[in-house]
């Protein structure tokens, strides 16, 4: 299983909200290329990378900092937020980015999640995050009222192979993982699945790894401490 340490950008800053909400965002670290090199001295090879402006207001503000972490860190990068065109998706992947993140332009524009599947497949991957079951859009601020289960079907048979998946009112709270959740969805579809929201120890990473999640992303764990980085790579496994 790939450990993907998160870094979440919000005007210039690398931050973490609690339950998806912006009034909530507290810096956690000063600079995000030395955090994400933190990350490679740890043995991360994956970082998850989140910017919050762009995922709520379409306007890719954070992408110089992004960019940095990309070409000067030496991990393979992980970008969702903000983008919602042919162009954004261009932009960021000719940049270097290893895979993006479809969130709302998966719910509201399947020709164009189509589109860069047939162009980029495996580094297309799609975001489903929810709250009580249900996808949320637009910065998690928008209720799409689609069952999580049922978007996650559609995406397999559009030849989606990779889904991150985040609980909303787990993220950023420290309260474990929605496992529940997480085994139905493992049950439902075939597509690699990375877990987000709520991983909070390293017991969390060891059960995840054997419910067979293909990565779990590790956000306010790390810059609380309550997970060791190391460790949780050392539990994971081989860092594909």
């Amino acid at each position: 299983m790939i450990i993907l340490p998160a870094i979440d950008m919000k005007d210039g800053r690398c931050v973490r909200l609690q339950k998806g909400d912006f009034s909530t965002a507290s810096q956690v670290a000063d600079d995000p290329l030395e955090t994400a090199r933190d990350f490679a001295a740890a043995g991360a090879k994956w970082v998850h990378m989140v910017d919050l402006d762009g995922a709520r207001d379409g306007v890719r503000s954070n992408f110089e900092q992004i960019r940095q972490v990309i070409q000067d860190s030496g991990l393979n990068v992980e970008l969702g937020g903000g983008i919602k065109t042919e162009e954004d998706a261009a932009a960021v992947l000719s940049a270097g980015a290893a895979r993006i993140v479809l969130g709302s332009a998966a719910v509201d524009s399947p020709e164009l999640l189509d589109s860069l599947l047939d162009q980029y497949g495996e580094q297309i991957a799609v975001g489903i995050d929810c709250k009580n079951g249900i996808v949320r859009t637009s910065g998690w601020e928008k209720d799409s009222g689609l069952d999580y289960l049922e978007f996650a079907r559609e995406m397999e048979q559009r030849c989606v192979q990779t889904i991150i998946f985040t609980d909303i009112d787990a993220d950023g709270m420290l309260s474990g993982p929605n496992f529940e959740q997480l085994e139905r969805l493992r049950e439902t579809v075939g597509c690699q699945i990375i877990a987000s929201g709520g991983i909070t120890t390293i017991e969390d990473v060891i059960r995840l790894r054997d419910l067979g999640m293909y990565g779990a992303v590790i956000g306010k764990a790390y810059y609380a401490g309550t997970i060791d980085l190391a460790q949780a790579v050392a539990e994971a496994g081989k860092q594909g």
